[in-house]
């Protein structure tokens, strides 16, 4: 019991500190939306770098990526650490640099807010924010799944499942209502630099314990020697770069990612961290699923719907360290928790609440909702956790795949300006019923000649946005020069 109340204590420490944090910054935030939510667009490289980090290494990385490298081998490191790094580096400059223009000159806050004054249309703007707000639903609730079983796994089922799920959401309901997208980001960079130390000790440490890198990865060799051949098993080339473009272009298009677009400090902020982001996701990637991939060859037992990383912890380190990081696994889970939960507060409150039941709501009145908001979205994500519906990378990959169908037309009503309303509400629509239809109807297949459905609604999205575009006429209020000649923004 001493152990247990170590390793508690240990956790229970790390959200205070975080949330003095949040208190600081509940002291010197305004009492308005756009410093609630974009820290009054004031980001600087750092800080921007390292929230983005932290705020997508969440369970589905920490816990998720690992348990299937341990199940399936370390290729999945090609899929997360080098094909999305560059890839959403990519995307963040491609889409998030033209976005950050345009709503600098604009003052825009949420992407459906953007959408919806350039196409002057409700409905575009409400079909963005209910479609993101649905995918966003079982992406908070993994953090919460996730922060359960990592506790139980820790205490040896000392403490539940669902207590560690409530004492997650508890936190990151109080957190999120005080301090806003300024204390998110401050915590951020410090829960960043934490997990990424972590990780790297839990790696040389289980090293250490079991022989060094060679021994285990023999033990690897003689255990499951197809884990060391690249494209066996489940990762066909068609499997991983249909996981690799899904996630990507999803990421882009999370609220709490693509809000972040809009409070960077500067171009400049943009240009680096847009190139250091690769490094930094393959510095956590290659380690977190590498300690899965030896899990398998030490012979580590797994239960059904537990997480290997704990149980490997607590096998080859003491308890104070295992604790030390599942902390730091914490600091994942929340930091993407809390960047949901605001953000998810703004597009229901700036984007339905707004434009279709109060249209003159002050900013205070909008801040109060707002807040209010992200207890009733946090219960209700709890609530649904203790159900545990699917497992973490099947919960996190579905999302992303649906997060992904609102990319393709995105990036084209930034760069084209014969983009139209019926072509974006065409292309959004379409690509979101399919891919809703392959993940809910069995009568759709889920995959189409080894690729995800997902890339299948991706080309759907693109291809009529550009058709209907190019066959149908803009009407007076749709606004293409919001989107053009910006470079007097930076």
């Amino acid at each position: 019991m001493s152990q247990v109340a170590l390793q508690l204590g240990i956790v229970v420490a790390y959200l205070l500190l975080a949330l003095g944090v949040g208190l600081l910054a509940y002291r010197l935030t305004d009492r308005t939306a756009e410093d609630f939510y974009l820290a009054s667009r004031t980001l600087g490289t750092v800080v921007l770098l390292f929230t983005t980090f932290a705020t997508l290494l969440s369970a589905f990385t920490f816990f998720g990526g690992p348990n299937i490298a341990y199940a399936s081998g370390p290729e999945w490191i090609l899929v997360m650490g080098v094909m999305d790094g560059i890839l959403f580096a990519i995307l963040w400059y491609v889409i998030g640099y033209k976005q950050w223009l345009v709503g600098k000159r604009h003052g825009y806050v949420t992407l459906p807010e953007m959408l919806g004054d350039r196409f002057g249309s409700r409905a575009l703007r409400g079909l963005v924010a209910v479609v993101s707000l649905f995918w966003l639903f079982p992406y908070v609730m993994l953090q919460q799944m996730g922060a359960g079983t990592a506790l139980a796994g820790l205490t040896g089922g000392w403490l539940p499942y669902w207590s560690g799920a409530a004492l997650v959401t508890v936190f990151m309901i109080v957190y999120v209502v005080l301090a806003g997208m300024r204390g998110i980001a401050w915590t951020d960079t410090i829960q960043g630099a934490f997990m990424l130390l972590a990780t790297w000790a839990a790696a040389l440490w289980v090293l250490d314990a079991v022989g060094g890198a060679g021994a285990a990865t023999a033990a690897v060799a003689d255990s499951n020697p197809e884990f060391l051949s690249l494209g066996g098993g489940v990762y066909s080339p068609a499997w991983m770069l249909s996981q690799a473009v899904s996630i990507a272009f999803g990421v882009a298009m999370f609220p709490q990612v693509n809000q972040r677009f809009f409070a960077a400090g500067s171009k400049k902020v943009f240009k680096r961290t847009f190139a250091l982001w690769p490094i930094l996701v393959v510095l956590l990637f290659v380690p977190a699923f590498l300690l899965g991939t030896w899990a398998a060859g030490l012979g580590i037992e797994v239960p059904a719907g537990e997480n290997v990383l704990p149980i490997l912890l607590n096998e080859y380190a003491p308890g104070w360290f295992a604790a030390l990081v599942i902390a730091g696994a914490m600091a994942a889970m929340m930091s993407s928790s809390d960047s949901m939960l605001l953000s998810g507060s703004s597009y229901f409150t700036r984007d339905l609440y707004r434009p279709f039941v109060s249209p003159d709501a002050s900013d205070r009145r909008e801040d109060l909702l707002g807040r209010v908001g992200v207890v009733v979205f946090a219960t209700a994500s709890f609530v649904a956790s203790l159900y545990r519906p699917g497992g973490l990378v099947q919960i996190g990959s579905t999302a992303f795949g649906g997060f992904a169908q609102l990319a393709l037309p995105v990036l084209v009503a930034l760069y084209w300006s014969g983009t139209t309303r019926r072509g974006m509400l065409a292309g959004v629509g379409a690509s979101q019923a399919f891919y809703l239809a392959s993940v809910f109807l069995g009568a759709v297949p889920a995959t189409y000649w080894g690729w995800d459905a997902s890339i299948l609604g991706m080309l759907i999205g693109l291809v009529l946005t550009i058709v209907v575009s190019a066959a149908t006429t803009q009407t007076a209020d749709e606004r293409t020069a919001k989107f053009a000649n910006l470079q007097s923004a930076e």
